[in-house]
């Protein structure tokens, strides 16, 4: 891989030797842009992990980068397990003191600050030094390079607001204010504030638009506003967490919208990990360090493949989607605090965002019930998805003798289909036009260590949504492993109630085991 991407031959060379080597689990924080996302059959990462899973092998990948915009994630392929990124209960706090009273203004960021504890540094806004060469006010208050007068920010803390999308990247931005002598920088980012930020040696904190709204109050209530940045301390047990992150690529996938995407989150955001430092230094400069803290779908991803690595150590005949289906199905939907889980811009947390929920690996070494695929259920998909013989072959080499797509239909019809696969979860598109109702069926199977056991089911659907499961309770024994079930979605008066997406659960429970999987359908 090089700063442009990585080659796709070179991904599927990764995938063979990985094959070769007998691995039990590929781990992939690799993904393709949502804005020029490759087919199945021209997707590297789709046909190289369809080959390791047709041989037992579980693939994990990452979802993307593209959040929160919808419709961003990418390796949605039925056959891996995709992970969508979270925070976890540590904060690094780097308050702004102001002068006057030593009120304490919360932010964020790593920064080992030298300067004085008490509020002594004059405090100036990015507009307010705008340089009168720049007629461009909105400019200079998120402090681009160039627009500031470097005379009216020596020796000061300069206030600066920062748009993820559209302006210099911070570092680049602080740089500048460092090189024309500032003191420190406090910039105002409500979209970035979970993720932190390493300045180093240089005092800057990041904080949010609300705590913005107090250092300007202080601002306009005297004529020489004084501050100071405190250095970053570990806050543990931080609340609330998890939070999905801003950037963790969202559902649904314009691929498969009848594949719920992505499948879990996990920790994902500010993840102390062993690096290789890549700098290199000039004499007596302290030694790049062998540590960083990364963020991303990335960081995530990892975290999945070991609690898929644990699963299957502790089922080692398991299958791939066996695995997945413990891992999604005991999935948690409660942070910290005990409340349900949002994003970190405080919204509700839906199945878009964080699939079944947060990674809960030692719940998922006791799943009590799977949903197992094969190989042809794979091969399934690819004909409901409008794949031809010879397309199919594109990604899965050669076809089982016997095997055929069937007769078919038109594709939008055979692509409803896909809702049928025997996924932990359950998405429907196109209810209205289907006259309002749907139904598709599932499998599972009896893992847990009583053979004979009973589910009773639970649902949770949202208003103006009908949900039937039948039948309501499973009954196992020592000769019936397997069981199937159907569910029913009636939505005749849920056009009135939502237009667009519709989200709930499912829950089988033997009293012991709860077996989760969420659904979404579109009206």
């Amino acid at each position: 891989c090089s700063g442009e991407g990585c080659a796709g031959s070179a991904i599927l060379a990764g995938f063979d030797d990985a094959v070769a080597d007998g691995v039990d689990v590929i781990s992939v924080s690799l993904g393709a842009s949502p804005y020029f996302r490759p087919d199945f059959s021209d997707d590297p990462i789709a046909i190289g992990s369809f080959h390791a899973v047709a041989k037992g092998i579980m693939v994990v990948c990452s979802a993307g980068n593209a959040g929160p915009d919808a419709a961003t994630v990418v390796n949605a392929a039925p056959w891996i397990l995709t992970v969508a990124a979270s925070t976890i209960d540590r904060y690094f706090q780097s308050d702004v003191v102001l002068g006057g009273n030593n009120t304490a203004v919360k932010g964020g960021a790593i920064n080992f600050s030298n300067l004085n504890k008490s509020p002594k540094y004059p405090l100036i806004t990015g507009e307010s030094a705008k340089s009168s060469s720049v007629s461009d006010t909105e400019s200079a208050s998120h402090c681009e390079p160039g627009t500031l007068d470097a005379s009216k920010i020596k020796g000061k803390i300069v206030l600066c607001h920062h748009s993820r999308n559209s302006d210099t990247p911070k570092t680049e931005k602080v740089g500048e204010l460092k090189s024309a002598g500032a003191v420190g920088a406090v910039l105002v980012d409500d979209l970035e504030k979970a993720v932190a930020t390493a300045y180093i040696d240089f005092p800057v904190t990041e904080i949010t638009s609300n705590a913005a709204a107090d250092i300007h109050k202080y601002i306009s209530s005297t004529s020489e506003p004084v501050v100071t940045i405190t250095p970053t301390i570990t806050v543990t047990e931080y609340k609330p967490a998890p939070v999905v992150a801003y950037f963790s690529s969202r559902g649904p996938s314009p691929q498969t919208p009848n594949i719920l995407k992505p499948d879990v989150a996990a920790p994902g955001v500010n993840i102390l990990a062993s690096w290789i430092p890549t700098s290199t230094l000039p004499a007596g400069e302290e030694k790049p360090s062998q540590f960083n803290l990364v963020s991303g779908t990335s960081m995530a991803c990892p975290h999945v493949a070991g609690a898929a690595a644990a699963v299957r150590a502790w089922n080692p005949a398991w299958s791939p989607a066996a695995i997945r289906s413990a891992i999604m199905t005991t999935a948690a939907q409660l942070n910290n605090d005990g409340a349900a889980v949002t994003t970190d811009s405080g919204s509700p947390a839906t199945p878009y965002d964080h699939g079944a929920g947060q990674v809960n690996p030692a719940a998922a070494l006791d799943a009590g019930l799977v949903y197992e695929l094969g190989e042809e259920d794979y091969l399934q998909f690819l004909c409901d998805y409008g794949y031809d013989a010879s397309q199919i072959k594109l990604v899965a080499a050669s076809l089982p003798g016997g095997f055929s797509c069937g007769a078919g239909g038109n594709a939008s019809d055979s692509k409803d289909l896909i809702s049928g696969l025997n996924y932990p979860s359950i998405a429907v598109t196109g209810l209205g036009k289907a006259g309002g109702t749907r139904t598709v069926s599932r499998v599972v199977t009896n893992v847990g260590a009583q053979q004979e056991a009973t589910y009773t089911v639970a649902v949770a659907a949202p208003a103006g949504l009908d949900v039937k499961v039948v039948p309501g309770k499973l009954e196992f024994t020592k000769s019936v492993k397997k069981l199937g079930f159907q569910v029913s979605f009636s939505g005749k008066n849920a056009a009135a109630a939502a237009k667009g997406d519709l989200f709930g659960s499912i829950t089988w429970s033997d009293g012991k085991h709860t077996v989760r999987s969420p659904f979404v359908v579109t009206i």
